[in-house]
């Protein structure tokens, strides 16, 4: 089965054009376009309810879109060619309580019709890539971030050229979310991954490429630093540390501060706990960093740094879903 499908010569390992799905009178996706280049890690990022799960069912054929077309390794969703190709982990994947983790992955070969020598170099292979080798127990007795990585194990089995995961780590504690991350950050140049999360912490650390929806639409897509650039604007948060940083605080703070009539929407916080180096954010980082610079010259404060830092995912995020709203 695994042995006489292919990929489409030259086409992207996801594709999907003017995507939409109603249900009744509710649009759950509205023109979606998505481009995932092969051998990429692709996050899919969005709040919960924003249409991520509704794509991913349309892209595995377990849902019709209402218009629009999608395409797996050139293949349409669902296809004979295409289903060898791609391996699938849901955010909760089940298994009978009663199995190993060997058999379940053994089952899942045999759905595939794997070759018994494959089967027997796979099967132990991927125990051992997500930490599982050692583990006896039947499935009943799993932890869910053990779970999890059974999950995915169960989804490379047939060596895919695309795998598609929904929230794969949403509902793992950390030590689960850092083993799950690690794994993927594994896989990167071996296969292509498209993922699902609301978590931009997980999508920062891993991926190459992101998608934003917002309420059905793209809000923003491509390379993960020139969404970072393009989407953040001149808004931007300035690093300012003095040797007066509560005098500073109030000033920046205060009616008559910096931002006083001038547009501004601070925000300051401590860079990190106890220290005397503050994050302001700013609508402006140049015309910021060129008031906060007088401001501390009118405190007889020393300014000891004062530099821009890189707009954060979770700032495009922030902003470009809320200015969908």
């Amino acid at each position: 089965m695994t042995g006489a499908a292919s990929a489409v010569a030259g086409a992207p390992a996801l594709e999907t054009r003017a995507l939409t799905k109603r249900y009744g009178g509710r649009l759950a996706l509205d023109g979606v376009n998505l481009h995932v280049e092969r051998g990429s890690v692709f996050g899919f990022l969005g709040a919960n309810g924003a249409g991520k799960t509704t794509a991913i069912r349309i892209l595995l054929a377990l849902a019709r879109a209402s218009s629009g077309t999608a395409r797996l390794l050139g293949h349409a969703p669902g296809s004979a060619e295409v289903r060898p190709l791609i391996g699938y982990c849901p955010d909760v994947p089940g298994f009978p309580s009663w199995m190993t983790g060997r058999e379940v992955l053994e089952q899942a070969a045999t759905l595939f019709q794997l070759p018994k020598s494959t089967t027997r170099r796979r099967v132990p292979e991927l125990l051992d890539l997500t930490g599982l080798a050692d583990t006896r127990a039947r499935v009943g007795g799993y932890s869910r971030g053990m779970r999890q990585r059974l999950g995915l194990a169960q989804a490379l089995i047939n060596s895919p050229q695309l795998l598609v995961l929904d929230e794969p780590t949403s509902a793992l504690d950390p030590m689960g979310r850092r083993a799950v991350l690690e794994l993927l950050t594994e896989l990167k140049g071996q296969t292509t991954v498209f993922f699902s999360t609301h978590l931009l912490p997980d999508v920062e650390r891993v991926c190459d490429d992101v998608a934003i929806l917002s309420d059905g639409r793209v809000a923003a897509e491509g390379p993960l630093r020139e969404v970072r650039a393009r989407f953040g604007g001149s808004r931007g948060r300035l690093i300012v540390e003095t040797d007066q940083t509560e005098r500073l605080r109030e000033a920046l703070l205060a009616p008559s501060g910096v931002g006083a009539g001038s547009g501004f929407a601070l925000d300051v916080a401590e860079e990190a706990p106890g220290s005397r180096a503050l994050v302001v954010t700013v609508d402006d980082v140049e015309d910021g960093a060129a008031r906060i610079a007088a401001l501390v010259g009118s405190l007889g404060a020393r300014l000891f740094r004062l530099e821009p830092r890189e707009a954060s995912l979770e700032d495009v995020f922030v902003d470009l879903v809320e200015g969908a709203r």
